[in-house]
């Protein structure tokens, strides 16, 4: 085995733990001497990678040098190759039954790198029986401790039987109409009598499902529950529930049909394209599923249903502390949210997996919350938010959720449109300085080259409204500090909003128009920092920035305040996913 290269530090770390863990061993070993126990040697074996734990665990004996050679490959590609080879010989000659279970047992171990009893005990027996027509397929017995193995690899158990049965000439399992009901009937019976599934799943898809699996979900009796109308079918040998068969058909192959999908596309194995039918919405699928709510515990919060103007806003990237089902979200956002979410939380999602733990990232959209005096705020730190819980009236907005790409691509899904943020808008202005060149932007935009540079470079720079209009003259989209969600008002409420402001405006400071009720309601439906006050509705307010954002006059003079009561909050665009790239050009 190839040794690691590491620092002498490292290097006397691991020998210090591997000499303890000898001299512990050690003691074991006497202690069993003795006679006192069954077994007069120490169960555990010391193994020093997974090719060396496979074959400890499972076998079969030569693995090791085999695995160590296919160590270039991903673990499901080796489980494979390893299960083919294993079929055709390369470790022993077997029979047709012994060589399908040394293979499912060895890929399986290989999937989930030998440190889970799912290939000893998970599996009691895999047999070859008789289909009615007298061709011959292969059944998995599958038992309780099946489900260490995790959803993904239980489903992969039946994608490798049948990859073998394939190369031992075996036929597909044609499942009786009994045998499909009597399925169907024990997973509503386990889920009323033992315990809930992962997924909530049709009757139409575990029908569908059990007709077109090539390979047998047996199992062996788990539960003391018994069926009641499809009793003594032939060819399942219990009347009792098979807890192990049901997890492995209900949370693997219908939970995870997509991502098993697309598994079996990468690998290029056929047989298996079924699965893209199993969990479509027959009514109107082009319509987004709040699924998480089919499973919903009395008492969990629900923060927002699919698609919903300021739901979280869908942002791809990883931050240091996220990853695979590991999401970000704003310090600031878990204050507002009572506190509920902390880090390591599991949030419920609707896309891309199951679920996923929150961790805190503040470098991406905070929340837009609405205070009890009528005003709106973007809520800055966890400290700010600490300071203005109690006087928090309405979240408007709950700011970004951060989600690695490579998740939807684990779980085979398509990526969806994601909101402008700031990291493409430095991208855009870094394509257009390009394009003409640093002296050249400067002197268009009117920007000092040294502002130009650090806009590029500092990842926490916010450019002013000035800068930000100055910028469009070299083809660089607003700002998404700058981008509102004015989607969400109708276009007669947005000119009538305008026409009332053009004709109020005052011409000198302070500024500040009262707004009636429908205009101030108007205001607040794409949310943006605003203070006010009184008894029409908030006024807007400001002092005059010569230059930095023009009045809405209907003959285009004039400025309008940068401010919002004298500070100088930014404005923030919100919604759903993917809205505000509708808004990237003038």
């Amino acid at each position: 085995m190839t040794k690691p290269l590491m620092s002498t530090e490292y290097q006397e770390y691991f020998s210090g733990l591997q000499e303890n863990l000898n001299r512990l061993y050690e003691v074991a070993r006497r202690a069993r001497d003795r006679g006192l126990d069954p077994v007069l040697n120490p169960e555990p074996k010391i193994t020093h990678d997974i090719a060396e734990r496979v074959e400890q665990l499972i076998g079969p004996p030569g693995i090791v040098d085999r695995m160590r050679e296919l160590g270039t490959m991903n673990r499901r590609e080796m489980a494979f190759k390893v299960a083919e080879e294993i079929v055709h010989g390369r470790f022993g000659k077997f029979d047709r039954e012994k060589a399908a279970d040394q293979a499912v047992r060895t890929a399986l171990a290989i999937m989930t790198e030998g440190v889970t009893i799912a290939p000893l005990q998970g599996i009691p027996e895999i047999k070859i029986k008789q289909n009615p027509n007298r061709s011959q397929y292969l059944a998995v017995y599958f038992a309780g401790p099946i489900r260490p193995a995790g959803g993904t690899a239980q489903a992969l158990t039946l994608v490798v039987a049948d990859f073998a049965r394939r190369r031992l000439g075996l036929d597909r399992y044609q499942p009786s109409e009994e045998a499909v009901k009597r399925f169907v009937e024990e997973v509503r019976l386990y889920e009323r009598r033992v315990r809930r599934f992962q997924y909530h799943v049709s009757d139409e898809d575990l029908e569908f499902a059990v007709r077109n699996l090539p390979v047998e979900a047996a199992g062996v009796p788990t539960d003391r529950y018994e069926v009641s109308s499809f009793r003594d079918v032939p060819g399942i040998e219990t009347n009792r529930l098979r807890g192990g068969a049901l997890i492995v058909v209900v949370d693997g192959i219908v939970g995870r049909a997509g991502k098993l999908l697309g598994i079996c596309e990468r690998l290029r194995l056929d047989g298996w394209e079924w699965l893209s039918r199993l969990g479509k919405v027959k009514s109107d699928a082009s319509k987004p599923r709040a699924g998480f709510m089919e499973e919903i515990i009395v008492g969990r919060p629900v923060f927002s249903f699919p698609h919903r103007v300021g739901g979280f806003r869908l942002r791809y990237g990883r931050a240091r502390n996220t990853g695979l089902a590991a999401v970000g979200v704003h310090p600031a956002t878990m204050i507002v949210l009572n506190k509920f979410l902390t880090t390591g939380v599991q949030l419920r999602i609707e896309l891309p997996g199951k679920s996923a733990v929150v961790t805190p990232v503040d470098s991406i959209e905070p929340s837009v919350v609405r205070l009890k005096d009528g005003a709106v705020l973007r809520i800055e730190s966890a400290e700010e938010a600490e300071r203005l819980l109690g006087d928090v009236d309405a979240i408007l907005s709950l700011g970004d959720v951060l989600i690695n790409a490579g998740d939807f691509i684990q779980n085979n899904k398509n990526l969806l449109p994601a909101g402008y943020d700031e990291n493409q808008w430095r991208l855009d202005l870094e394509r257009a300085v390009k394009a003409v060149g640093a002296e050249a932007a400067a002197e268009r935009s009117g920007l000092p080259p040294q502002r130009l540079g650090e806009l590029l470079e500092d990842h926490s720079a916010v450019p002013v409204p000035r800068e930000v209009f100055s910028l469009t003259d070299l083809g660089v989209p607003l700002h998404p500090r700058y981008t509102y969600h004015w989607s969400e008002v109708s276009k007669e409420a947005l000119m009538r909003l305008r026409d009332n402001l053009a004709a109020a405006w005052p011409g000198a400071e302070l500024f500040e128009v009262a707004l009636d009720r429908e205009d101030n309601v108007h205001t607040r439906k794409p949310p943006r920092p605003t203070r006010g006050h009184g008894a029409r509705g908030p006024p807007l307010r400001g002092r005059a920035h010569p230059g930095e954002v023009p009045c809405p006059r209907q003959d285009g003079g004039g400025d309008c305040g940068g401010d919002a009561a004298g500070v100088r909050a930014q404005p923030v665009r919100v919604g759903r996913e993917g809205e505000d790239a509708r808004l990237r050009r003038r």
